[in-house]
């Protein structure tokens, strides 16, 4: 092997790669030919081969897919086929990975249904987008009456969403005469949704109107859904005032009908189960909801318990801050009083002081000076002590003054007074009070028993 050469590949990676460009490359493609060597293992699954004069092709049906077909095989049959070419890599078998079956026949009807839907396309028959209302309060349900795509519905609304109100337009959902009849009772609930309207803003009637469509049926063969491929019902559909939902047959089916409604659901089942929510997730919800509003609340309670618990230990009564102030006015006149005898101690040892110091000293002129200093002396102590007192008790009453200023007493003398019910709760509004309560009246002298006789606004 030279040197340069590429590294070689392993079966599972050439395989893979091999599987990988087969899938990009054709995509979705229909084929036709004649089953041979239909099996149908425990597994659900359907294998099979087609094949023409000149070749054969293995086909893969899985169970999926498989077990929306309305369509029977059996070997020797001619059908068309859809799905994407792919490999089966742990056997390297080339295969179509089957997504949808058609009997033969049905190659013109394919064909026709092929032109309409680029011809409406082009037009813009299929733009419609509108979002329904969800849930509905008043959704109609066009069907047939006797098919099982009307039981399916109803029974799905009912479990999820009882709430919502339905009106049934039974019209035939196949041949000839569906398609007119499914354009006249869709015109009709338009009709009647503009009238409900109209009576209702002119009369305010508790009527709901229509606020949603359902077209639907049950699955069958493309000759079975043909008449929802019909032109004019498409561009019925499209035209409609209220938005429309189609659930036409089994997932795999698709019908013009569905292009051109506002919203497509792939079975009518599907259809009710997008267009009202589960109440009981609703249910189950507002529980979880409910409890995680109550916890909240319970928090929140007893945050607010513990700040009133420290408000309350902070709130001081009155009259407790006035016997702080006349301890401290007691406090305040025991140390004058202290203060002024201290002094007068002082002053007399000095003067006692004075009187030995010149004692030895007997000239009355000397002695006679030294009394008229003496005199002096305590004469003008007397004075700085009277004045000294003077303003000590002039503080003392600036002090009491501010006092009395701060005392809910001195606010009753000035002619004021405090009302409690019978708890003892002060009033401070007339909104607390009801006619005929007994109230008491707190003065600067004694109290007074009240009646409310009534209320009056400022």
């Amino acid at each position: 092997m030279p040197d340069n050469a590429p590294a070689p590949l392993s079966v599972s990676d050439l395989n893979r790669q091999a599987r990988q460009m087969l899938e990009r490359g054709f995509g979705d493609c229909w084929v036709e030919g004649e089953i041979s060597g239909l099996a149908r293992p425990a597994s659900g699954h359907i294998y099979f081969s087609l094949k023409d004069a000149r070749a054969q092709l293995k086909c893969a049906f899985f169970r999926n897919r498989a077990s929306l077909s309305r369509t029977p095989l059996k070997d020797g049959d001619r059908i068309k086929v859809r799905g994407r070419v792919s490999i089966f890599e742990p056997r390297g078998d080339y295969q179509l990975i089957v997504d949808a079956v058609q009997p033969s026949g049905e190659g013109e009807l394919m064909a026709a249904y092929e032109r309409l839907k680029r011809q409406l396309s082009a037009e813009g028959m299929f733009a419609n987008a509108r979002p329904l209302p969800y849930p509905p309060r008043h959704l109609a349900l066009i069907t047939s009456p006797t098919g099982a795509a009307i039981r399916d519905v109803l029974a799905v609304l009912q479990a999820r969403w009882p709430m919502v109100r339905v009106s049934v337009f039974p019209s035939p959902v196949q041949g000839r005469e569906a398609p007119p009849a499914l354009i006249r009772a869709l015109a009709l609930v338009n009709r009647q949704a503009r009238y409900e309207s109209a009576r209702q803003d002119a009369e305010r009637s508790a009527t709901e109107p229509f606020d949603a469509i359902l077209i639907t049926r049950g699955g069958g063969s493309l000759e079975d859904l043909w008449a929802f491929n019909d032109e004019h019902l498409v561009r019925a559909i499209h035209h409609s005032a209220l938005p429309v939902m189609a659930a036409i047959g089994h997932e795999v089916d698709t019908t013009l009908a569905e292009f051109a409604a506002d919203v497509r659901a792939p079975t009518p089942s599907a259809a009710a189960e997008r267009l009202v929510p589960d109440r009981r997730d609703l249910e189950a919800r507002l529980s979880q909801q409910r409890r995680r509003l109550l916890q909240a609340w319970r928090g929140r309670f007893n945050v607010e318990s513990q700040r009133l618990d420290h408000l309350r230990a902070r709130l001081r009564h009155p009259g407790e801050r006035l016997a702080q102030q006349r301890q401290r006015l007691a406090g305040l006149d025991r140390r004058l009083q202290l203060a002024m005898q201290q002094r007068l101690q002082r002053d007399r040892q000095r003067l006692e002081a004075a009187t030995r110091r010149f004692a030895p000293h007997d000239p009355r002129r000397t002695l006679r000076q030294s009394r008229e200093r003496v005199n002096q002396l305590r004469q003008r102590l007397e004075s700085a002590q009277q004045r000294q007192l003077q303003r000590e008790r002039h503080r003392l009453e600036g002090v009491a003054r501010e006092l009395n200023a701060v005392s809910p007493l001195a606010v009753l003398g000035r002619g004021y007074s405090i009302l409690q019910d019978d708890d003892g709760q002060v009033v401070r509004a007339a909104s607390q009070t009801q006619p005929g309560q007994t109230l008491t009246a707190r003065l600067g002298e004694g109290r007074l028993k009240l009646e409310v006789k009534r209320r009056l606004k400022r």
